[in-house]
């Protein structure tokens, strides 16, 4: 059985950081690309950034290029999120997810297979 649990979000002042981690059991870990998803109220989930199997390819959407750094431990079956220089327009549910498809430069929910329940990060003005 498959268990995707996320951790470390929460309140935050806007220009702080948190680090959201995600560990991943009942499957291979680096056979799978992994992303980090996130869902503000009355908006459609969408990829905030993708990893593929090894690490070595990323993917980040422009809302989140120069703040946020996605990595994996793939002997820890941990993938990572360092969030800085957060904005109250990153306050959402986080999602992590794992697929078996690498994206090659896109990073949307419907290629991942496995999710987590969401951990909540809010940003405060």
């Amino acid at each position: 059985q498959v268990q995707v649990v996320e951790s470390g979000g929460g309140l935050v002042q806007a220009g702080g950081s948190l680090r959201l981690s995600c560990t991943a059991s009942g499957l291979t870990f680096d056979d799978y690309a992994m992303g980090w998803f996130r869902q503000a109220p009355g908006k459609e989930r969408e990829g905030v950034s993708c990893i593929s199997w090894s690490g070595g390819s990323t993917y980040y959407a422009d809302a989140a290029k120069g703040r946020f750094t996605i990595y994996r431990d793939n002997a820890k079956n941990t993938l990572y999120l360092q969030m800085n220089s957060l904005k109250p327009e990153d306050t959402a549910m986080y999602y992590c997810a794992a697929g078996a498809v690498w994206g090659w430069g896109t990073c949307f929910p419907y290629q991942y297979k496995y999710w987590g329940q969401g951990t909540q990060v809010t940003v405060s003005s």
